[in-house]
Order: structure tokens, then sequence, then C-alpha cells
């Protein structure tokens, strides 16, 4: 990473399926000090109905929440704040309502990341908090709402999988009542071990040198098992049998008498020892040791990355087009064409230039991967290969930003393309098609030849295209193009004039 000369104060807040958490740190010297964390145990999940819609009285104790958040974070600007939703708020209908209620309590913008990215992040937390093992490292974070499984080296993920069982949802399946009994624990047992029976074989082969786990179910587990004295040093496999025998004999949450299991942990811990100990039994683990580092540590170093210019995303980005065999002199005459005509806009259009030209040169780089499949419809099937891909470092909403610029680069324009979009980004992302529609029919010809130096000027919905004289005559296809380009755009109403 580049060092930054400038000290200043980064925020992280994971709003996960059981507990919100926020993390703050200061940047100086080119070092991360944490100074402050927070955590509320909101149970975002215990609030999900089964037709996936948000309970109004969970929904507003995590408004709540996010709202004594936001008076920490008030003052921070914009790109030293970093704020996801993980598995609740990837599985809850219409979550685009609750999430704009959300943003503005916390005065900051939130992102709905994968089970896949979440993973990412997760065993960026870890690998920031622990000793290099010397090898591969097993990652284990038991959540509310999903778990995650990583094999990694160093900084770097191998293997990442999300699955959706938690301790929260396991708990309201299994102990409803908070009865803990032998039946109902090796019920749930053996509904985790079936969950991780289609993964679990590719990390045995891939082996590992240490097992480790995060997050609150794992650290809990690991306290009353040492306080207990049923193991000095991390969590043993042993340890969980006594674990579990003891819970069944204890027989109801609210009376579980461990001093490190608190009150707002009792009602979901049955359901978490059952995930752990599946984990446990499927994948042959002997000793398991915690991490301090989890999702929110994450997220830090993460945003921390993007702002000494060493953002994931890029490199996501380069290795998707490489796998796509994209033409790379193509993409960069688009690109700098698109970002041209940037430079002359984006005061007009409102746009941050730093942003559109970030988004500008993805689109750019990733536009024809759909010729993979077939030249025909390749906007859609490039669209459709980078929603439906595993993107680190995308959340959900910027990989379908990304997916709405690929598929509305060429062809008709359709404006229900948009409608994946929080209302917001609608104009911004119309704007960036626009200027990218436009470098791309520049270039049908592919040539190395540079387009015309042109001027471009927006007032309002209308754009404006001067040529050198008597160009257009001398370059029928592109005038045909821009004929066909005026239909196109007026159907979203955009007005498009050029001479």
């Amino acid at each position: 990473m580049k060092p930054i000369s400038e000290d200043r104060t980064l925020a992280a807040i994971d709003l996960g399926s059981n507990s919100f958490h926020m993390i703050v740190g200061r940047l100086q010297n080119d070092q991360l000090q944490i100074i402050d964390r927070l955590r509320e145990p909101v149970r975002l999940a215990a609030g999900l109905t089964k037709d996936r819609q948000l309970d109004p009285a969970v929904a507003q104790r995590a408004l709540d929440c996010l709202q004594r958040f936001g008076q920490r974070v008030h003052d921070l600007p914009p790109d030293s704040v970093r704020a996801v939703g993980t598995n609740t708020l990837r599985r809850a209908k219409a979550s685009q309502g609750f999430l704009t209620q959300a943003q503005q309590a916390l005065g900051h913008s939130i992102e709905i990341i994968s089970g896949i990215e979440e993973a990412r992040l997760i065993h960026l937390g870890v690998s920031q908090s622990l000793p290099d093992p010397g090898g591969q490292r097993l990652v284990v974070d038991i959540g509310g709402g999903s778990t995650e499984l990583i094999i990694g080296k160093d900084f770097e993920p191998i293997l990442l999988e999300s699955l959706y069982m938690g301790c929260v949802s396991m708990s309201q399946r299994f102990f409803p009542d908070g009865m803990i009994t032998k039946s109902s624990m090796k019920e749930a047992i053996l509904a985790a071990r079936l969950e991780l029976q289609p993964s679990k074989q590719f990390f045995r082969q891939l082996g590992w040198s240490m097992a480790t786990g995060s997050s609150g179910t794992i650290r809990t587990v690991r306290d009353v098992v040492r306080e207990e004295g049923w193991s000095d040093h991390g969590i043993t496999a042993e340890s969980m049998k006594k674990l579990r025998s003891a819970l069944v004999e204890i027989g109801q949450a609210d009376r579980i008498a461990f001093s490190a299991v608190s009150e707002d942990r009792k009602p979901v811990f049955a359901g978490g020892v059952a995930i752990l100990s599946a984990v446990f039994h499927a994948l042959k683990i002997d000793r398991m040791i915690h991490s301090s580092g989890a999702l929110r540590e994450g997220l830090l170093y993460d945003l921390l990355g993007r702002i000494q210019h060493h953002d994931i995303r890029e490199s996501t980005v380069q290795s998707l087009a490489q796998r796509y065999h994209v033409d790379l002199q193509q993409a960069r005459r688009v690109e700098d064409t698109a970002l041209a005509l940037l430079s002359r806009v984006a005061d007009a259009w409102q746009l941050r230039l730093e942003d559109a030209r970030q988004w500008l040169h993805w689109a750019a780089l990733l536009h024809e991967i759909g010729l993979v499949i077939a030249h025909s419809q390749y906007h859609k099937h490039g669209a459709y290969l980078v929603e439906h891909s595993d993107l680190p470092g995308f959340s959900l909403r910027d990989q379908r930003l990304l997916s709405v610029l690929v598929r509305c680069h060429r062809r008709k324009f359709r404006s229900l393309a948009l409608d994946v979009l929080p209302d917001n980004l609608h104009d911004i992302t119309i704007r960036m098609c626009i200027l990218l529609r436009l470098a791309v029919l520049l270039h049908r010809n592919r040539s190395r030849n540079a387009p015309p130096v042109m001027d471009i000027g927006v007032e309002g919905n209308t754009v404006n295209l001067a040529f050198p004289d008597e160009w257009l005559e001398e370059h029928p296809l592109t005038r045909a193009d821009l004929k066909l380009e005026r239909k196109h755009l007026k159907n979203i109403g955009v007005a498009l004039e050029y001479r």
C-alpha cells in the first residue's frame, strides 16, 4: 500500500443479523490504531418474517441503533466510513425502503454485500489480527443468519463459502421456545451437517495448519470452555462435547449460567453451539483458536486499502477481463474517449469526476466480455456475467451498477434495466451510460486511429455534439449510427443533437 501523509479517522459498521457493530480507527504515520468500538444486539434476523418482511418493531430498533452510531461518525467524510448489511438484509424483501431510512439514521451510505464478499472481508480482518501460521489458515465465522468458511494464506483467500445458517436462524428453528433437549440439539447438528455436506470435501482436500474462529459465538464458546476448565488453549472437540452435554442438562436458554454468556447471547447460544459442533465434525477439527478480528476489522482495512490506492475492485475487474479474453486495446480506446467526454460534461451533469472516471474505466474494460458467449446480444450476456459472478470488493448495489453500464452500452436503452438500482442513482447511471455509448459508437471500426476532436455540450437532458467540418460526410457509417442512437436516447427522454 502506498503511504498517505495526512492523519485521518476511519469507521466501519457491520449491520449483522444478530448484532450491529461499529469500529473506529485513527490512521497516524501510516499505522491504523483502533480508538473506539460499539456493539448493540439488534437481532435483525429474529425480525424477519416467513414472507421475508422486516418486523416494524425490529426495524425501528435497528434504526434507533444506527441513529446512535450516526452521532459518532456524523462529522466524518463519506469516503472515511463504510457500512455494510449482511445475510438478513440480503434476504429481506423490499429492503431498499428500510435501507433508505437506515442511511438517513446513520448519515452515511450502506451497502448490502454478498456472502462471498462477507467471507473475503472476514478473512481480511482475521489475517490482520493473528500471526502468520506458516501455511494455510481455516477461518470459521458464525453470524446471526449465515456461517462463513474460508481457507486462506497470508492476506489472500483461496476458498470462500457462505452458508445459510446462523445462530439466530438455527435457534429459531430448533430451539424456538428456548428449550434445549438432547433430540433438538441432535437435530440441529444434523441440519448443519447437511448444509456443510456439499463443501466439506473441498475444504478437507485443501487442508490448513491453523483453524481459527471469529465473532461472538465462537468467542463465547472459547470463554465458556476455558472458564469451565474443559480446555486451556482454544476450543477442542472434547470441550465441545462437554458444552453440548451441559446445555442439554441446563435445558432452558434463559437458565444458562455461564458468566461468559451474556443475557442477549443466551437465546441464540444453543443454535451457535450446534453449528460449531457440525463444523468440527464435518471438517474433522481437533482444535480452534479465536481471532479478535472479524468482518468490521476487515471492512476497516479494506477501506484503508481504497484510500491508499490498493482497491481490490481494480484487480477483480482486471481478472474478469483476462478470464473472458477482452480486447484490451479496444477497451482502452473506448475508455480514453469516454473519459475525455466526461471531463467536458462532469460539472454540467453534476457527476463526481473521480467516481465517474472509476466506473467508466471498469465499464469500458468489461463492456465486451459477453462476446465470449455470442456476438448476438453480447451486451446482455456481459451484463449477466457481471451481475452473477463473484466480484471481490463489490457490494451487491455496485455490482448491479456495473452490470447496468455493460447492459446499456449499446442497442435499445431500456429504462427497466435501471429498476435494480436505487432511485438516486438513475440519473447518474443514465449519464454515464450515454458517455460510454458514444465512446463505443465512435470506435465501432476498432481502428487504432484516434476519433475526431469534437465538442460535446449538455444542457439538462440535451446532448450536443459538434464534429469537425465535413467529418460526418466522410464517415457515413458513424452518421448512421448517430441517427439510430438519437432514437434510442429519445426513448429515455434524452435529446441527441449533432452536426
